[in-house]
């Protein structure tokens, strides 16, 4: 593949301007604060996958700790390259309502120009996806989700899968299944989406995110079947502060994700009412965090006896999960609820997925799975225009209509990334197999799949025979 990839690049002088990057005619002025805005979203999306490592790296035994984070910082490498190729253009260039054309491969016509790109296209008055932001700072920050979606798969296959394997799966999996939905639910002409599509509500990537995501580690977990020691001799979290640490960056990253996805900072109005779309999601992610935080602890306290780091961690992504979809579209209240709401759900869907004998290894599928399942559900209840006349009003304002439109999102959703998911790991099973055998996993994948350890104490140190 890396050849093929090789070629094309090297064939670029015979094949005319398909990759020429020629200046265009001046662009209309970008706005510099929402760029500066973007830029800093950007970054700190990118940041949520270095926390998302560690997160996950704490649960794991110490012997699969490098393992473990290369499988989400290898995701900045991979998606980081395919998706100036070919993965924003299949995402976001104007095609078919099922996945976008392929004009814009290598970023070809893709540049600094805030208007006008998106010409030619139903519905034809979207002509941009962003007007006061470079068309290319929107495309990085779109480069960061696509980054750190397939990364959270990793947490339900973890300890087990070989390493070229999963690379193979992730670089798969972001081009036949995150672009799909990316284009369904974002890109203009998307078959879900609000422009010009059914209207289903995503503001920062309920469906498009953790739902797939989600939906997928289960598949994976049930396709590569439980770890040797499942569920008898599992091991507790090597390192409870790496889950704190991996919490507390992806709570700061977060904003990033859902304010930046309001893609300006500029205030506007919605009927006699000011509304501020970047303010509303900042303050919508703190507060359903907070509060899913506080109830998986009040959850643990009642029933376990004692509040643990652990769920506090937990609880606190759960909530970041539920409000992702709704948070530029509900009130500072609403997102409390559903922070309660969410985190109540994911409780007992890990409980239950522990009686099913199911071996996803951090319980990728009961947090983001579950929790973006809830949290779209609960966004049609919820939204309202009151704070983003871009959106639609929701069940509590009288649009049940809104539910049902959410429904069918979340199942397309469930569908795709099921069935896709499945084709690609056996594929890769049949072709260079995925997991690793039993002696590797059982003495660990760090020195097994990367010829290193984390801690230098298991295979080193040792005394010279």
């Amino acid at each position: 593949m890396i050849g093929a990839i090789t070629l094309l690049i090297l064939g670029g002088p015979l094949m005319g301007n398909a990759f020429a990057q020629t200046p265009a005619a001046a662009p209309p002025a970008a706005d510099t604060g929402d760029t500066a805005f973007m830029l800093i979203s950007a970054a700190l999306v990118l940041l949520m996958t270095p926390g998302l490592a560690f997160f996950y790296g704490g649960f794991v035994r110490s012997r699969n700790i490098l393992n473990t984070l290369m499988m989400s910082f290898v995701l900045m490498a991979i998606v980081g390259v395919t998706w100036v190729l070919w993965g924003y253009s299949l995402a976001f260039a104007p095609g078919l309502p099922f996945i976008g054309g392929l004009q814009w491969f290598g970023l070809n016509g893709v540049g600094l120009e805030t208007t006008d790109y998106l010409k030619g296209s139903n519905p034809a008055e979207v002509v941009s996806y962003a007007t006061t932001i470079p068309h290319q700072a929107y495309m990085i920050y779109q480069a960061m989700f696509a980054i750190i979606t397939p990364a959270l798969i990793s947490g339900a296959i973890v300890e087990r899968v070989s390493f070229r394997a999963y690379s193979l799966f992730v670089l798969l999996w972001s081009t036949f299944v995150y672009a799909p939905l990316a284009h369904m639910v974002w890109a203009k002409g998307g078959f879900l989406g609000l422009a010009g599509g059914l209207g289903a509500l995503d503001f920062a990537g309920g469906t498009v995110v953790h739902i797939s995501s989600g939906v997928s580690a289960l598949v994976a977990a049930l396709v590569l079947k439980p770890r040797k020691t499942h569920p008898d001799r599992l091991s507790p979290p090597h390192n409870v502060p790496f889950i704190l640490l991996g919490a507390g960056l992806l709570w700061f990253g977060w904003f990033g994700f859902n304010a930046g996805s309001a893609l300006s900072v500029a205030s506007g109005t919605s009927g006699n009412l000011s509304t501020n779309v970047a303010t509303t999601a900042f303050v919508a992610t703190n507060t359903a965090t907070a509060g899913a935080a506080l109830m998986w602890l009040i959850l643990e306290t009642v029933l376990r006896g004692k509040p643990t780091a652990v769920g506090a961690a937990t609880g606190a992504v759960a909530g970041l999960v539920g409000v992702t979809p709704a948070a530029g579209f509900v009130t500072p209240l609403s997102a409390l609820l559903i922070g309660f709401i969410t985190a109540f759900v994911c409780f007992y869907a890990i409980s239950f997925k522990h009686k099913l004998l199911i071996d996803d290894a951090l319980d990728t599928y009961p947090v983001h799975g579950v929790g973006g399942t809830v949290g779209a559900i609960l966004t049609a209840i919820f939204a309202t225009t009151q704070v983003n006349s871009g959106g639609k009003d929701g069940v509590l304002r009288g649009n049940f209509g809104e539910l049902g439109v959410q429904l069918v999102a979340i199942i397309v959703a469930y569908v795709i990334a099921a069935v896709g998911t499945w084709i690609i790991l056996k594929i890769i099973d049949a072709t260079v197999g995925l997991r690793v055998n039993e002696q590797q996993e059982l003495q660990g994948l760090d020195i097994n799949e990367h010829g290193e350890e984390g801690y230098n104490s298991e295979f080193g140190d040792r005394p010279i025979q």
